[in-house]
């Protein structure tokens, strides 16, 4: 009895997971609405793998962003050095090839606790180069900075989120994190080298491990308005 009581919690869950997705496909794709895009399992076809890609597509061209390309990858893709990743993608350079990262500042007062508050959030992505070492130092000087000295500098300490926890904000998981379509409304930080790349046109996570986001950089900023902070040294 026991184990007919679990099968039917089994099915009346996927049942719901079901609902769930096709509640989400209705929802406007739009800069205010970011449907949630959990990760994907093995199961499923590949009619849902691309519809990935497709609501990434419809976000970024419903904000006026029309130059972007999104190529999938081999398995193998990050077992393999930068170059044979710059080659895969037909990127510029290994400096093209960028991640995003989630950090959680875990010195944040009691009373910042989400990301309603982009000069003072729980939580920020950053976009850096893979050739680039981070710098969690930076970023905290610019936070400090961009309100005005008011918080204390004790009250920034950028750390690598957890993974179960940037999945649950972003809705992505390791390698697949990009900026598009998260989640939670996350405030970006872009690294200003990245801005500096020439040509113009990086390289990030598409929202699945293989996907992979190529975008014009001047677009990029103009709508997901990152903040563009040195953040990084080679």
């Amino acid at each position: 009895m026991e184990a007919a009581w679990e099968e039917l919690e089994r099915v009346q869950t996927r049942i719901l997971e079901r609902l769930s997705k096709l509640e989400l496909s209705h929802l406007p794709h739009n800069a205010e609405t970011f449907p949630s895009s959990s990760p994907l399992t093995n199961g499923e076809s590949d009619a849902n793998a691309d519809s990935v890609e497709v609501r990434l597509s419809n976000i970024l061209r419903s904000n006026g962003v029309n130059d972007f390309s999104f190529k999938r990858v081999p398995s193998d893709y990050y077992d393999s050095p930068l170059e044979s990743r710059r080659d895969v993608l037909s990127a510029a350079s290994v400096h093209h090839l960028c991640k995003s990262i989630v950090l959680v500042n875990t010195q944040a007062p009691s009373n910042v606790i989400d990301c309603s508050d982009r000069n003072n959030s729980k939580y920020y992505v950053v976009v850096v180069q893979y050739t680039a070492r981070f710098n969690a130092e930076t970023v905290k000087n610019f936070l400090y900075t961009l309100n005005d000295g008011k918080i204390s500098k004790k009250k920034f300490n950028l750390r690598l989120a957890p993974e179960e926890t940037s999945i649950k904000l972003t809705g992505y998981e390791h390698n697949a994190v990009t900026c598009i379509g998260m989640q939670t409304d996350i405030p970006v930080i872009l690294d200003e080298a990245i801005v500096k790349l020439s040509p113009d046109f990086f390289w990030l996570g598409g929202g699945e491990t293989d996907l992979k986001l190529g975008i014009r950089t001047s677009e990029f900023i103009n709508f997901v308005k990152p903040f563009i902070v040195s953040c990084s040294g080679n």
